[in-house]
């Protein structure tokens, strides 16, 4: 489909619903505005379409390049506010800008210090899939994304992620679970509040740091957003465990839908981008295989979430 008739379909939507809305507003993850189009629908998002370093990928843990000069992440402890957004196409936390102390991003790859901005969950209709990130071909029912702009070289997140170096992506991917996680439990009891487009909810008191698994272990690549414009200015950090979350908190995701309450459309579920091809770049780990280490306190991608992932399927 050309860009002039994808552009006209759209509009003839927006006149038939009354939507005055942007482009931005009618990008989806499915039909004629679903990721195979995205580059069509705006020329600033081009890269969707063209882009190398597209993210997600599917991790292949036999591939993996140890380096041991990879440094621990740090993410920093403090507790934030925030609102919760119903976004339609993805439930979207957003530290509140009226705070001033700010989540900080550091180590691992990383040269600069990275502030956190938003986060987003990404999550499936059925157990086997939700997850945008892959292991071995295997989803995980849910995933979340931590993202955080170069604060040392750049003012805001607009700016950082169309520029070298300005973004970081931080990948949890979510398991089902008998107790949850805590910080989890924070986000999940907005949930309720934001079923329809448009809606938002207030987070208090929440710790990035805890919603992060108790590992130090992690892989890293250059990718891009996965959200348009898929900005391949992101250095992606997927963490080697997932986090827990119960199925009532699942099932709660499962509940939202992508339209306003005079038109709530379809569930959101399955808001997962499609995984893009590597390309020949080198995803690289401070997982050392080659040790004692890794069978008795290290449990790797390949032993934990791989073996994870497939039980869905059995």
């Amino acid at each position: 489909m050309s860009h002039a008739v994808l552009n006209g379909v759209l509009l003839l939507l927006m006149l038939l619903t009354g939507s005055e809305g942007s482009w931005e507003q009618w990008w989806t993850y499915s039909g004629i505005s679903g990721p195979q189009f995205w580059g069509l629908l705006n020329m600033n998002w081009n890269m969707c379409d063209k882009g190398r370093r597209q993210s997600p990928i599917n991790i292949e843990p036999n591939k993996l390049v140890y380096d041991p000069h990879l440094r621990h992440v740090h993410v920093d402890k403090h507790r934030i506010d925030g609102y919760l957004y119903n976004k339609g196409q993805s439930v979207i936390f957003r530290v509140d800008p009226a705070m001033t102390t700010h989540v900080n991003i550091t180590g691992g790859p990383l040269v600069y210090k990275y502030r956190f901005e938003e986060l987003y969950v990404h999550f499936g209709e059925h157990d086997n899939v939700g997850s945008e990130h892959q292991i071995n071909g295997n989803a995980f029912p849910a995933e979340l994304q931590l993202y955080g702009f170069n604060a040392d070289l750049y003012p805001n997140m607009s700016e950082a992620q169309q520029n070298s170096n300005g973004i970081v992506g931080v990948s949890v991917m979510i398991q089902i679970g008998q107790s949850g996680n805590d910080e989890f439990r924070i986000l999940s009891s907005g949930f309720n509040k934001i079923v329809y487009r448009g809606d938002r909810s207030a987070v208090k008191h929440i710790s990035l740091a805890g919603l992060l698994p108790l590992t130090q272990h992690y892989m890293t690549y250059d990718g891009s957003t996965t959200h348009p414009g898929c900005w391949e200015t992101t250095t992606w950090l997927l963490m080697n465990k997932p986090i827990y979350i119960t199925k009532q908190e699942l099932l709660a995701l499962r509940q939202l839908y992508q339209g306003d309450r005079t038109l709530p459309k379809t569930k959101m579920a399955n808001n997962f981008r499609p995984v893009k091809a590597l390309h020949h770049r080198t995803v690289r780990t401070n997982i050392d295989f080659t040790t004692d280490n890794r069978q008795k306190d290290c449990p790797s991608m390949h032993r934990e979430m791989f073996y994870a992932a497939r039980k869905w399927k059995l």
